[in-house]
């Protein structure tokens, strides 16, 4: 990661309006914190971390960001019999995996738990978020293309 990563990666941050964040490579790890005060300066903690003498025939190992799965918690409003399904990254929200091609899940869609609901780009990387129960979708809680934070909720589903 250079500097122009890490550059955007604060401006992004920063526009999300998340208050912080941390990102752990195999050799870095970043802190970026915010406040709400417009006089506050926004932080930045850069750590290096030693690294190992890897041997030749190994390759480096990739983070699994694509695989993570949305964190499902039940809802605490009048919507109490949904299960609400929240973002867990920040990043921008795509009910799409391309503009040419149909939305995942539309309102009423019957879903099993595995199915792609929709995906969220962080960092260029686009992680496919799946559904951990079945059900029917309620609510799209996020417009498409809008910015979403960590644990933000996105749908509402009908387990029954």
């Amino acid at each position: 990661m250079d500097i122009r990563d890490i550059q955007n990666l604060i401006r992004f941050v920063a526009k999300s309006g998340a208050t912080e964040v941390k990102l752990e490579m195999d050799d870095f790890k970043i802190t970026i914190k915010t406040t709400t005060e417009a006089s506050a300066p926004e932080v930045t903690y850069i750590q290096q971390a030693p690294v190992a003498a890897m041997p030749q025939a190994a390759a480096p190992v990739a983070a699994p960001a694509a695989s993570t799965p949305a964190a499902p918690v039940a809802a605490a409003s009048e919507d109490s019999k949904y299960i609400t399904i929240k973002s867990p990254i920040i990043g921008t929200f795509y009910r799409k995996p391309s503009p040419d091609k149909p939305v995942y899940v539309e309102v009423g869609s019957n879903i099993q738990k595995g199915d792609v609901l929709c995906v969220i780009e962080a960092m260029k990387l686009f992680n496919e978020i799946e559904s951990e129960y079945s059900g029917k979708i309620v609510k799209i809680l996020v417009d498409d293309m809008s910015p979403v934070e960590f644990d933000q909720p996105l749908f509402l589903v009908d387990p029954s």
